[in-house]
């Protein structure tokens, strides 16, 4: 998956990222894994490759401030999947293509 800003020319690829921000990821059984939180990114060339999705409630902690998670003071679900351990080819409900026990937990 690749990072792009413009919606008007977006490849097969190719997603909105601002509109995944909060979506939930359902499993295989139609379950929350919680909600899309962040993605990782890699430079290629002159454009980003989304390599990670940080799914759940700890991913919203990572991205605000680690210290948010002192002022909480109890410890939070979430987890890291691969850009291909989520399928994003229906935006509203992107998709587990995995178990969530193959996810890495955070």
């Amino acid at each position: 998956m690749t990072l792009h800003d413009s919606a008007n020319d977006l490849k097969p690829n190719e997603v909105r990222l601002d509109r995944m921000l909060g979506r939930p990821v359902l499993t295989g059984n139609n379950r929350s894994a919680g909600r899309v939180e962040e993605f990782r990114a890699e430079m290629h060339g002159t454009g980003c490759v989304i390599t990670e999705v940080v799914i759940g409630q700890a991913g919203l902690v990572e991205r605000l401030d680690v210290g948010v998670r002192l002022l909480l003071g109890r410890a939070l679900s979430g987890y890291v999947a691969r850009w291909n351990q989520v399928d994003f080819s229906n935006p509203e409900t992107p998709r587990l293509t995995c178990r969530v026990e193959e996810l890495q937990k955070l």
